[in-house]
C-alpha cells in the first residue's frame, strides 16, 4: 500500500535528533525521499542509517541553518539529486532559558534569534523556487506552545517562536497570492519528552516551585497528565505534509496535551 507521501521529496532541518529525527523517520516510512540536515555530523548519519536499514530513502547533509551560502548549496544539492522539493520541515531550533530577561546576554539573544528566526526565513527564501518549480507542496514551520503564550524565563524563545507563527501566516498568504500550490502552516508542540525538555532550568519552566523532575513537571503542567512523544509531533507533521490536509493553510496545529486550552484539575 502506498504511503501518505509516496514519491515526494522532503527536507527536514534539525533532523538529527528529537522531533526532527522522528519527523524524518515517519516521512520516510510513508514513502518520501528525505534529506536530513543538521550540524550534528554524528547523529545525522545515524538517523539516515536507521532509515535506510528499513529499506527507506534518506540522505544527510551538514547544514548550519544560519548560513545563507550553505542554504544555497543545500537546495542546489537537493535539486541535483532529486529534481524537486515537495515538503520543507523547518524544524531546527534552540531554546535558551534564564530566570530573568535581565540575565540574558545579547550574544545568547542573537544566537537564538539567528537559529529560530533567521534559519526559518532562509529555509523559505531558498526552498520556495524549487518548490514552485515542483508545482506545489507543503511548508511546515516548527513553532511551539511558547509561540502562542508567554512563559517565565523564556522571553527570548517566546519571541522567536511567536515570530515563526506569524511568518508562517504571511508566507501562506504570499503563496496563495502567487497561486503556486504551496501550503504553509506552523506546528506548536507543548511539553515533549526530548533531551531539550530535561535541560530547561526549573525556574524557566514554571517558576521556582516547579518540581525538578522533568516527568513530574510535565504531569502537573499538562491536562492529559504526561509529556508528549516526538512521534506524536511527527504524526501532525505528516498530516500537514500529506494530501489529507489539502484544504489547510495559514494556520496552527497545536499538539500540547491541552495546555493551551487551560488548566485541568485531575481527581485522585
Amino acid at each position: 500500500m502506498a504511503g501518505q507521501v509516496e514519491g515526494k521529496v522532503a527536507l527536514v532541518t534539525g533532523g538529527a535528533s528529537g522531533i526532527g529525527a522522528a519527523v524524518a523517520e515517519l516521512l520516510a516510512r510513508e514513502g518520501a525521499s528525505v534529506v536530513v540536515s543538521d550540524v550534528d555530523d554524528l547523529k545525522g548519519p545515524e538517523v539516515v542509517a536507521g532509515i535506510s536499514k528499513h529499506g527507506h530513502h534518506a540522505t544527510f547533509l551538514h547544514q548550519d541553518v544560519t548560513s545563507e551560502p550553505r542554504w544555497i548549496e543545500v537546495i542546489a544539492e537537493v535539486g541535483k539529486r532529486h529534481g524537486r522539493l515537495d515538503i520543507l520541515v523547518s524544524n531546527a531550533g534552540i531554546g535558551i532559558g534564564v530566570p530573568s530577561i535581565t540575565e540574558m546576554s545579547l550574544a545568547d539573544w542573537r544566537r537564538q534569534t539567528a537559529i529560530n528566526l533567521d534559519g526559518v526565513f532562509l529555509s523559505v527564501k531558498h526552498s520556495l523556487p524549487l518548490m514552485r518549480k515542483t508545482g506545489g507542496g507543503s511548508i511546515i514551520m516548527m513553532s511551539s506552545l511558547a509561540g502562542l503564550r508567554g512563559a517565565v524565563g523564556l522571553a527570548g524563545y517566546c519571541a522567536t517562536k511567536g515570530g515563526v507563527r506569524l511568518f508562517a501566516k504571511a508566507i501562506a498568504m504570499e503563496c496563495a497570492t502567487f497561486g503556486d500550490g504551496i501550503r504553509v502552516n506552523s506546528v506548536h508542540p507543548g511539553i515533549i519528552d526530548t533531551p531539550i525538555w530535561g535541560k530547561i532550568p526549573t525556574d524557566a519552566s514554571g517558576g521556582q516551585n516547579a518540581p525538578i523532575d522533568p516527568q513530574e513537571r510535565a504531569r502537573l503542567a499538562t491536562p492529559l497528565g504526561r509529556a508528549g512523544q516526538a512521534a506524536e509531533i511527527a504524526a501532525g507533521v505528516l498530516y500537514l505534509a500529506s494530501d489529507a490536509s489539502a484544504y489547510v493553510t495559514g494556520t496552527e496545529l497545536v499538539i500540547d496535551g491541552g495546555m493551551f486550552a487551560g488548566s485541568a484539575l485531575r481527581r485522585a
